[in-house]
């Protein structure tokens, strides 16, 4: 008589694999079934270790931090590279040489910001506004069109109109919007009000036609439509949505699945959401060491710190977008920096001040301020040279970060102090340490103070048009 082997030959260990949102791994062993009857058919025990690693796939994928709620009521954000992006780096490297590169590219769009401001009527905003960032840093889902098409949009707080590859594009990534698959997708002609708040037009000289328009982009080139669709940003829907639908790019500096503005204009989602956010909203943006979706973007007044210390939010009427604040002054250490207050100062006709911006990866101050806050802090880490890293010219041996000071900004009515991981950048290799800002571009126009997304990180920024005031409080949200 044929003996059975026992099922605890045919269950193997079932290892599974758990992704903790952390990024650690730990190992689970299911422990094996004994039994000691000998008739136990081998077809059910394969049967039952089909069901264990069933259940064990379900587990996997019940804690997977990528995925989106069931509900879609998340509205998080990440880096642009991380894991939970569907967007991947140009070429395998380490996080830190990802933000030396895009520190490098940060002047490309400081100088498009300068000539902003020198603009004299709002109406030249153009859709898709030429911000020269060349990578976006920052990316949230959202959903365009009846039914939702998942796109993961770049936000941008100094841009006011939103754009998106569509379907057919020539020169786009594969991911697009298909307008022909949505039953709410709607196109705009010439004779439309939004229509004349784009730059670049082609519309005919009598009759009406298509909204279109050309723009040119950081160096690309692309043409776009103006369309309307519902867009859906966690549970809400904003029908009706006016958003550039690009049918064209020459090069390769556009955000590859489309750019969400937050910006202070008519055709920024603020605006064109109506009273449904009440002129309000607050993000946290994570570390660029952060692989998934745990930064988060905030709509309206619901569910924003109730402390908060704030500081005016101030208008230039010749770039309503931009969000300027009364920067007064810098302290290195417990040593305020010295310099002219011209240099700071809010000025509307020539476009001088600060603003706060989401797309600019490191701070940049105009040259005479970065070259007095680099020399007190140099003064401070004494006892070394000095090297330099792409963007980041006050590199030193990481052996003396335990001498660096704390980088304090003084807004009006608030003080931001920076932790060191919002002040130093590592190089690749961790021998060296670096300031994390640098001069603004030495242009015609360079008169711009810009605090940039790296001293964001792990804040809560709070913009409220209303009231005119950013609030800022520290979060951790990586």
């Amino acid at each position: 008589m044929h003996a059975h082997k026992p099922l605890v030959s045919y269950l193997r260990p079932c290892i599974v694999l758990h992704r903790h949102p952390q990024s650690r791994f730990t190992y689970r062993r299911v422990n094996r079934t004994r039994t000691e009857s000998p008739t136990m058919d081998a077809k059910l025990a394969t049967s039952l270790i089909l069901i264990i690693c069933i259940i064990c796939l379900i587990r996997v994928n019940a804690i997977d931090p990528c995925a989106s709620q069931p509900d879609d009521s998340d509205l998080n954000v990440i880096p642009m590279y991380s894991k939970c992006s569907p967007f991947k780096p140009p070429k395998a490297d380490s996080w830190d040489n990802r933000i030396i590169n895009m520190a490098s590219k940060d002047t490309v769009r400081v100088k498009y910001l300068s000539t902003l401001v020198g603009q004299k009527t709002v109406s030249t905003a153009p859709i898709a506004s030429g911000q020269a960032f060349n990578i976006g840093n920052y990316v949230v889902r959202v959903k365009l069109g009846t039914p939702g098409q998942l796109l993961f949009m770049v936000l941008d707080t100094s841009t006011d109109e939103a754009f998106v590859p569509c379907y057919g594009c020539t020169g786009c990534s594969d991911t697009t919007f298909s307008p022909k698959a949505s039953t709410s997708y709607a196109p705009l002609d010439c004779s439309v009000p939004q229509c004349g708040q784009v730059r670049g037009l082609s519309c005919p000289a009598t009759g009406t036609g298509a909204c279109s328009f050309n723009q040119s982009y950081a160096g690309s080139s692309f043409a776009a439509t103006l369309v309307q669709d519902s867009l859906r940003l966690a549970t809400d829907v904003i029908p009706n949505y006016s958003f550039g639908c690009v049918d064209a790019i020459s090069g390769a500096t556009v955000p590859a699945q489309g750019l969400l503005g937050l910006g202070r204009g008519p055709l920024s989602l603020l605006s064109q959401s109506g009273s449904n956010y009440s002129g309000i909203f607050s993000y946290c943006l994570p570390s660029f060491k952060s692989y998934y979706f745990s930064g988060s973007l905030k709509l309206g007044p619901v569910g924003q710190p109730k402390s908060i210390r704030t500081t005016p939010l101030l208008r230039n009427p010749h770039r309503p977008s931009l969000y300027y604040v009364n920067f007064t002054g810098i302290s290195v250490g417990s040593v305020p920096v010295p310099f002219t207050s011209e240099y700071l100062a809010f000025n509307p006709n020539t476009g001088s001040g600060t603003i706060i911006d989401s797309g600019t990866v490191i701070t940049r101050f105009v040259e005479p301020v970065y070259t007095a806050v680099r020399d007190e802090f140099r003064k401070q880490v004494g006892g070394t040279t000095f090297s330099s890293i792409g963007a980041f010219d006050t590199c030193f041996v990481k052996t003396y970060e335990t001498l660096a000071p704390t980088v304090t900004l003084h807004f009006e009515g608030l003080d931001l102090k920076l932790p060191l991981e919002n002040s130093l950048i590592h190089s690749s290799a961790g021998s060296l340490a670096c300031l994390a800002m640098a001069a603004a571009p030495n242009n015609v126009n360079s008169v711009l103070n810009v605090i940039a997304n790296f001293q964001q990180q792990n804040l809560r920024i709070l913009f409220d048009t209303v009231n005119n005031k950013v609030g800022i409080a520290r979060e951790l949200c990586n």
